[in-house]
């Protein structure tokens, strides 16, 4: 047992440092001479303040949560903590999905009420027994806002479209890590007319910006061109009337 003991013990060892340490350190190393700026999470500063990084997505919202009108808006998130609140989407340490097939409710529903709840979370029941919804003052069901339909319904509304305008899907469906920092260019180019009136500029110098920070297909064939919601926004900042 000795014999068998001791060989796997060192190899054990050996492994962990080949591979826990030195291959790790040396990977890193690569990245730092070659890539430091991506190495490093491509962080974007302004005014020597961080404000973000073109490999993650974020929100451009106001403090209720809302769309800032003047930027263009990223594509929605699944890495979220408390859905519904300024802080939901596009944490790193919950990257992920929403792993919904094809027939669930949030992709198909046209509205998929929202349940009353105590303050603990837990259901409110009728005197049946059945669950009870919210409703708007006006007595119309609430409907949750982050299935497919009131999506595409929100953002035509943000953007002025109307109801016949298709949606990209990107809009309206997050990615597979849910921070992704790009959009697709007709995304982009929904949103121009909007930003360009929240910014009282004309809507071909916000087209001009968005075609400025388009990036083309990995390797050039690999997907479609994208275009990276920060840049442009901080790009729009630099931007006089």
């Amino acid at each position: 047992m000795r014999r068998q003991l001791l060989p796997a013990l060192l190899s054990m060892m050996l492994l962990t440092v080949l591979l826990g340490v030195g291959y790790p350190l040396l990977i890193t190393g690569i990245a730092r001479v070659g890539f430091q700026h991506k190495a490093d999470g491509g962080l974007v500063t302004r005014n020597g303040q961080t404000v973000g990084s073109q490999g993650l997505g974020q929100a451009f919202v106001d403090a209720h949560g809302k769309p800032i009108p003047t930027y263009l808006q990223s594509r929605p998130s699944a890495a979220t903590g408390v859905a519904g609140t300024t802080t939901a989407g596009y944490d790193p340490t919950l990257s992920s999905g929403s792993n919904l097939g094809p027939t669930n409710p949030k992709l198909v529903g046209s509205c998929l009420p929202v349940p009353e709840t105590t303050k603990s979370g837990q259901p409110v029941l009728d005197p049946a027994g059945k669950p009870l919804n919210q409703h708007h003052p006006d007595g119309s069901l609430i409907c949750d806002p982050t299935t497919v339909p009131q999506r595409a319904k929100a953002y035509r509304d943000l953007n002025g479209l109307g109801a016949d305008v298709p949606v990209p899907v990107d809009a309206v469906t997050a990615s597979a890590s849910g921070l992704d920092p790009d959009i697709s260019i007709a995304n982009a180019r929904l949103q121009a007319a909007r930003v360009a009136r929240a910014r009282h500029l004309p809507t071909r110098r916000v087209l001009a910006v968005i075609d400025a920070h388009t990036s083309g297909r990995t390797l050039g064939f690999l997907g479609e061109k994208t275009v990276n919601v920060l840049e442009v926004n901080l790009a729009l900042d630099r931007l006089t009337p």
